[in-house]
């Protein structure tokens, strides 16, 4: 009786050890496998528009842009709140001519994260200090330097891009679609590509079957500064948005040239563009020789008319967009007749930045769309 008793107590023992050891091995195997909320936070990997492979981690909240039209980019799709800072010049230039910086309600608020602008780099230093999870560039020429930055700062930096000269390419899509990834504003990004691609194929359709085209010349493009008629360019974006027929690409040009005027003679097309940028000058040279410009056809018959610059630290893509509707108008009055290019200007900004623009962009340039009566 005593032997059984004793054997009955082993047995107990041997079934609580093993009972123990089983539990402490499921203990341990829950602890050891990530739950699903820890697996998704792990860090993941984006290819930026230099082809890097930069890896991010999975909650961010806070962001700065540098370089020119990289803040514009942000704007189309994230939010302005989640910024860190912004450059100096951004703040200091004011809002004129940049209808994202007139979405911000004070960026002279935001802490300067670097000088910003032509020919200055970015600052390690400041951006170190603004601490933001990630940093998106337009400073992306070099690699190496993209590189060497986001070694000094310890943050991981996406290159964007605004990809070829046209206004509708994948640089522009797939930078907007990395922002939103990254800035967890995905529907958001997905929206607006989609409407610049409906925009895209809405000048397409209306204009690719037309059959009487007037010719048309640019003038007075901007280009590092303000120029006069001679400052145009071949293989236009918005010309050829529209499918317009540009003297210039007739020519042979595909590139941005200081055209000598009397070719512009030559080329005599009937209706001129005008950039208001460089609208004075063209004002002030025909005051000095207005038998040159009388000379021109599109300036005898009334047919010359005015664009607003969409050109300043990068392309306001709005603004080129409203353009094209503007100059779609002028070219082909029926097919553009259901459109009022003040209207569709801020149509688009609304769409894009959640504002509408045309008043204080017109109001900076002479008033806006407009026929131009050159000396007058």
């Amino acid at each position: 009786m005593k032997k059984t008793k004793i054997l009955a107590f082993l047995l107990a023992a041997v079934m609580l050890l093993t009972l123990c050891a089983c539990g402490a091995q499921t203990s341990a195997t829950q602890t050891s496998a990530p739950s699903r909320t820890e697996a998704q936070k792990e860090d993941y990997e984006v290819t930026d528009l230099l082809g890097r492979t930069v890896t991010i981690p999975t909650e961010t909240s806070s962001y700065v842009c540098i370089g020119p039209g990289a803040l514009r980019l942000y704007c189309y799709v994230a939010d302005k709140t989640q910024l860190a800072g912004v450059e100096d010049v951004e703040a200091s230039w004011g809002n004129d001519g940049r209808s994202y910086a007139m979405s911000f309600e004070n960026m002279a608020d935001y802490k300067v994260i670097g000088p910003g602008g032509p020919g200055n780099a970015p600052d390690a230093e400041l951006l170190v200090s603004a601490a933001p999870d990630v940093i998106f560039t337009m400073y992306n020429s070099d690699i190496s330097a993209v590189d060497e930055l986001q070694n000094k700062t310890g943050i991981p930096i996406v290159a964007l891009s605004y990809g070829d000269d046209t206004i509708f390419n994948n640089g522009i899509y797939d930078s907007l679609t990395l922002i939103g990834k990254i800035t967890s504003h995905k529907d958001r990004a997905s929206e607006v590509v989609n409407y610049l691609k409906n925009i895209q194929s809405d000048l397409q359709t209306r204009t690719a079957d037309v059959t009487s085209r007037p010719t048309v010349y640019l003038g007075a493009q901007s280009s590092k500064g303000a120029h006069g008629i001679e400052s145009t360019t071949g293989n236009y974006a918005l010309f050829n948005s529209i499918n317009a027929d540009n003297v210039v690409d007739d020519a042979g040009i595909s590139d941005y040239v200081m055209l000598d005027k009397e070719k512009l003679l030559d080329m005599d097309p009937d209706v001129i563009i005008l950039d208001a940028g460089g609208l004075s000058i063209v004002q002030d040279d025909y005051k000095s020789n207005p038998d040159y410009y009388n000379s021109l056809s599109a300036v005898k018959n009334g047919k010359v008319y005015l664009q607003m610059p969409f050109n300043y630290y990068y392309t306001n893509i709005e603004i080129a967009l409203a353009d094209a509707y503007y100059i779609g108008s002028v070219l082909y009055a029926k097919q553009f007749s259901d459109v009022d290019p003040t209207a569709k200007f801020d149509e688009i900004s609304n769409q894009l930045l959640g504002i509408s623009t045309y008043e204080q962009i017109s109001s900076e340039y002479y008033g806006g769309y407009q026929q131009v009566n050159l000396g007058s």
